[in-house]
C-alpha cells in the first residue's frame, strides 16, 4: 500500500512567525502562499497555516503513559535518526516543550521515542518515531 500525503489546515495569528517556526525552525520548505495563507511541505504532507484573528490557545488533555497529552494535535511519524536530529535542533533552540523528547511506552509494544511542542500560533504538534515502524498500530 501506498500512503498518500495529507493535507491538513491550521490557524496562526501571525504569517511572519508561523513562516519563521514552519519553516526556519522546523526546516519545511515554503510552496505556495498569499497574504492569508502559506503552504508548507511538512516531511512530505502538505500543511497549510491559515490567518485567523479567532486562534484559540485552549486544550484539553488527556493522561497517556505518564503525561499530559494535548488535544488536538498533530505531527509526523519519523524514521529514530531523523527524530534523533529534529529533538537535538529543537533542545539546542531551547524550545518551550509541552513533553520533552522521551521514550514512551518503554519496553512494551508501541515503545516509540515523542516529543510535544506548540507553534507559535497554539497549535500543538507531536513528533514521534518507532525502532521498528511495524509498532506504530501495536496494541
Amino acid at each position: 500500500m501506498t500512503i498518500r500525503p495529507f493535507h491538513l489546515a491550521i490557524k496562526v495569528d501571525d504569517l511572519s512567525t508561523a513562516r519563521d517556526f514552519y519553516g526556519q525552525l522546523m526546516g519545511c520548505k515554503e510552496g505556495r502562499s498569499s497574504d492569508e495563507w502559506i503552504d508548507f511541505d511538512f516531511f512530505g504532507h502538505q500543511v497549510v497555516v491559515h490567518l485567523s484573528d479567532c486562534q484559540s490557545r485552549d486544550s484539553s488533555a488527556n493522561h497517556v503513559d505518564g503525561n499530559d497529552v494535548p488535544v488536538p494535535h498533530f505531527g509526523i511519524v519519523l524514521d529514530m535518526s531523523s527524530w534523533q536530529i529534529l529533538a537535538e535542533k529543537l533542545s539546542k533552540a531551547k524550545v518551550d516543550f509541552l513533553i520533552p523528547p522521551t521514550l514512551r511506552f518503554k519496553g512494551k509494544p508501541g515503545e516509540q521515542a515523542t516529543m510535544f511542542l506548540r507553534d507559535p500560533a497554539g497549535n500543538a504538534l507531536e513528533f514521534k518515531a518507532f525502532q521498528d515502524d511495524k509498532m506504530l498500530f501495536s496494541s
